[in-house]
């Protein structure tokens, strides 16, 4: 289904102009849940909504800096800023339902943690976090939406003239529409340089052809191990994740935590933080993220500590290489931080694959910004906007 850019903004101007008692129910559930998705009045001061962290026009992530840089999000109170970087949406619909695999893996879910289990219930997720959207419960949200004639009737045509019967139904209601909307292409064109390279639409440079070497290859780095979803490259509809989790070492970002309040002492314990996960040797992983419009919603890592793109790929090469130059964090001057969770290193993973020098680091991020949606390339380079 293709739901234009401006369709929000469209929107937005009819209802202005069309009073709501006028006005029939939407044609599709997806249309109902782009309304919702964009609706800032399901949060408690009517100034968030599900598009305010995951912006269309910057990649779906957060572009705010929140005087954290923008590693995390602030709340609808103004105030509130959570601990973790929201990920991008895009893409998000390909990520399994959250299990354990019959290697005894975790995979998929939503969230760094995969605490939702899929799209409908992250979607549920946000209204009612007292650091987020902020209202107090779900009855207080079905009453935002029923305030909505458009929604009424919309609600009623989908899910039955009596959803608003039921709290509990309406709510799941609100969320299942809005997972159907995050489920078009309108989050995942597929139309990235790389996808156009597929098709023979686009030549790839010097740059970016090495690159796309250097990821594919077990050889010469170990990308692939974790960022690759199907098993032969040059497939279409690669999401550049494999939806398991791993510690890959991240430290504390004490800027961050320097502004939201969090003491240092805390520790994010990721994986094990999932409520379903009660495995000690889960602390400290976090789910592999998809690689999709990566160049476009920096900052990096869960926790948003690193601001580059290139920083990132030095911070896997430090894992193979001996020169004490790599050993130096870019951004601060200073020597890596240490892991928040030193146990349960993915070693294997990180240390597997050779030193790089500049030449194929720099490839590598040139083939990364190959990998960002067509609409989204006019971003490429530019700085976080506040």
């Amino acid at each position: 289904m293709h739901i234009p850019h401006a369709t929000p903004l469209l929107l937005a101007g009819m209802i202005a102009l069309f009073p709501l008692t006028a006005w029939p129910a939407f044609e599709t559930v997806e249309m109902l849940g782009q309304v919702l998705f964009f609706d800032k009045n399901l949060s408690k001061n009517r100034t968030q909504a599900c598009a305010t962290c995951h912006d269309p026009a910057n990649g779906f992530a957060d572009a705010r800096s929140n005087a954290t840089a923008g590693a995390v999000s602030l709340g609808d109170d103004n105030t509130s800023l959570g601990d973790r970087n929201a990920p991008t949406a895009s893409y998000a619909a390909f990520s399994p339902p959250f299990h354990l695999n019959q290697d005894g893996v975790y995979v998929g879910g939503q969230f760094h943690d995969g605490r939702a289990k899929n799209l409908t219930e992250q979607a549920s997720g946000p209204p009612t976090n007292p650091i987020e959207m902020g209202l107090p419960d779900k009855a207080a949200v079905v009453i935002r939406l029923q305030e909505n004639k458009q929604y009424v009737s919309s609600f009623k045509k989908f899910y039955g003239e009596d959803i608003f019967d039921d709290t509990d139904n309406a709510y799941a209601a609100m969320a299942q529409s809005i997972a159907a909307f995050e489920k078009t292409a309108y989050f995942s064109p597929f139309d990235s340089k790389y996808d156009r390279y597929l098709r023979g639409e686009y030549t790839l440079s010097e740059a970016e052809d090495l690159g796309m070497t250097l990821f594919f290859s077990e050889q010469f780095t170990n990308c692939n191990l974790c960022h690759q979803l199907k098993k032969l490259p040059g497939r279409e509809g690669e999401t550049f994740t494999d939806y398991h989790y791993h510690n890959i070492g991240i430290p504390i970002n004490k800027k961050a935590r320097n502004v939201n309040g969090v003491p240092e002492s805390h520790t994010d314990k990721g994986l094990l933080d999932n409520p379903s996960v009660h495995d000690p040797a889960q602390a400290g992983k976090f789910k592999v993220p998809t690689l999709r419009n990566v160049a476009v919603t920096a900052p990096y890592m869960h926790n948003g500590v690193f601001s580059d793109l290139r920083t990132v790929v030095l911070f896997y090469n430090k894992y193979n290489s001996r020169s004490e130059t790599r050993q130096i964090n870019p951004e601060t001057g200073q020597r890596w931080q240490s892991p928040e969770i030193a146990e349960n290193l993915s070693r294997h993973e990180l240390e597997t694959g050779p030193a790089l020098d500049d030449k194929r680091i720099d490839a590598l991020v040139a083939f990364m910004k190959a990998l960002t949606d067509q609409r989204y390339e006019h971003l490429l380079n530019q700085p976080l906007q506040d």
